[in-house]
C-alpha cells in the first residue's frame, strides 16, 4: 500500500475530522504513517479516536511529519467540513507537501484541480491532485429496475445523524459476515470509501439528484454481476431528517436493502454542525423506515460518544427492551449478533418461499 499522512489541523477530535476517523480505524488503499493536528501532537491517532491504540503518531507539524516519514508520497485532507471548503489554513501545508513531490488527496468539494495555484505547482512539481467528488461528478446513469436482478442479500446502515458511524458499522458488518464464511462486498457511498479501498463506489453527494438513483443502482448491481457475493453491505449518506445532509431515501428506494441498520447516538441531542436543530426521538427514525421500507430495522447500534462504557451499553439495554429491536454497541459487543440475526432471517424467509412456490405448483397439477 501507498504511505499516506493525513491533514486533519485542528479538527481531528471533531465531527469534521470523520474522513480521518475512517482512514485511521480502516484503510486497504493507503498506510496511514501519521495524522497531522497540532492540537493534539504525541498522542496515538487511535486512542485519542476511541481508546484503541493503532500506533498511528498524530504530529504537531507537517515539518514534523515528513521529517519521520521521508519517504511517504501522498498527503491526504481528513476533513469533511461544511459545505465541502477547505479550510484557509490548510492551503500553505497543501503547498509545501506539492513542493516535497507529495501527491494530494482530496475529498471536499473545493476541488484543488480548478484552483489556479495548486494546479500550477502541481504541474511544476509533477505531482497529482487527486479529487475524489471529481471523479463521479459526471456520473449520468438512469435508474432502470436491474436492481431486482440482485439475489445477493443487501444490508444498508443508515443513521439518525450525518458522521454517526454508518461507514464504519458498515465495514464492521462487512468483515463479520465474511468471518462467518459468506462472501460479502462492501460498497462505499462517499469519498472516504473510495479513499479507504473500496472496489465498488459512488459518491452519492457529487452527481447530479437526477441520477442518484440509477448510480445507487448500478454500483449495487455491478457488485453482485462481477463478484456473485452472499450479501452486500453499503450505507447511507447524511441522515433521513437531517435538514442539510438528507441521505438514505435514495438507498431505500433504489438501492432497495433487504435488511436495514439504524446507528444512533443516545448522547447527541442536536444534528451535526446545526445544534439550533434538535434530532428528533428514535421511534420516529423506526416509524419512518417502517413506512418507507415495509419493515423495523432489523437491528440498532449504539454511537458511544459522551457515554462510558457502562453508560453506552445501558443504553442498548434500554432501547432493545423498548422497541424489540436487537441492539448493540459495535465498539463494545461487535456486530456478530446482528449478522446471525440477518442470516437467520434470510434462511427463515428463503425456506417460506420455497414452500410457497412448493405449494403453486401443487395447485397447477
Amino acid at each position: 500500500m501507498k504511505k499516506a499522512l493525513i491533514l486533519a489541523e485542528g479538527r481531528y477530535k471533531t465531527t469534521d475530522g470523520k474522513t480521518a476517523h475512517g482512514l485511521v480505524r480502516y484503510s486497504k488503499r493507503f498506510k496511514i504513517v501519521g495524522v497531522i493536528d497540532s492540537t493534539l501532537a504525541g498522542k496515538d491517532a487511535g486512542e485519542v479516536l476511541d481508546g484503541i491504540p493503532r500506533n498511528i503518531p498524530i504530529y504537531g507539524s507537517f515539518e514534523e511529519a515528513v521529517a519521520e516519514n521521508p519517504d511517504v508520497k501522498y498527503l491526504i485532507i481528513g476533513v469533511a467540513t461544511p459545505g465541502g471548503y477547505l479550510p484557509p489554513i490548510y492551503r500553505e501545508i497543501i503547498k509545501k507537501a506539492i513542493k516535497r513531490r507529495m501527491n494530494i488527496v482530496n475529498g471536499l468539494h473545493n476541488f484543488l484541480s480548478d484552483d489556479p495555484e495548486f494546479s500550477r505547482l502541481a504541474k511544476r512539481y509533477k505531482v497529482q491532485l487527486i479529487d475524489v467528488r471529481k471523479i463521479y461528478r459526471d456520473l449520468k446513469i438512469p435508474f432502470t429496475g436491474k436492481i431486482e436482478e440482485v439475489k445477493a442479500i443487501k444490508v444498508a446502515v443508515l443513521g439518525t445523524d450525518g458522521a454517526i458511524g454508518k461507514r464504519t458499522t458498515a465495514i464492521m458488518l462487512h468483515e463479520a459476515f465474511k468471518h462467518f464464511g459468506k462472501k460479502s462486498v462492501f460498497v462505499a457511498m462517499g469519498q472516504t470509501g473510495w479513499m479507504q479501498g473500496a472496489k465498488y463506489c459512488i459518491v452519492m453527494d457529487s452527481i447530479v439528484n437526477d441520477f442518484v438513483a440509477g448510480a445507487i443502482e448500478d454500483v449495487i448491481w455491478r457488485a453482485w454481476k462481477e463478484e456473485n457475493p452472499d450479501v452486500i453491505v453499503t450505507h447511507g449518506e447524511g441522515s433521513l431528517l437531517h435538514p442539510a445532509y438528507p441521505g438514505g431515501f435514495e438507498l431505500i428506494a433504489s438501492g432497495r436493502p433487504d435488511y436495514i441498520v439504524l446507528q444512533h447516538a443516545p448522547a447527541r441531542r442536536f444534528f451535526d454542525d446545526f445544534p439550533q436543530y434538535e434530532i428528533p426521538p428514535l421511534e420516529r427514525y423506526i416509524q419512518l423506515i417502517e413506512l418507507l421500507s415495509g419493515k423495523k430495522p432489523i437491528a440498532i447500534t449504539i454511537n458511544s460518544e459522551r457515554l462510558t462504557k457502562e453508560e453506552a451499553l445501558q443504553k442498548a439495554r434500554e432501547i432493545e427492551a423498548t422497541y424489540g429491536i436487537l441492539t448493540r454497541v459495535p465498539l463494545y459487543e461487535g456486530v456478530e449478533d446482528i449478522v446471525k440475526a440477518i442470516l437467520e432471517d434470510a434462511e427463515r424467509l428463503k425456506a417460506v418461499t420455497q414452500q410457497e412456490v412448493a405449494a403453486n405448483a401443487s395447485q397447477m397439477l
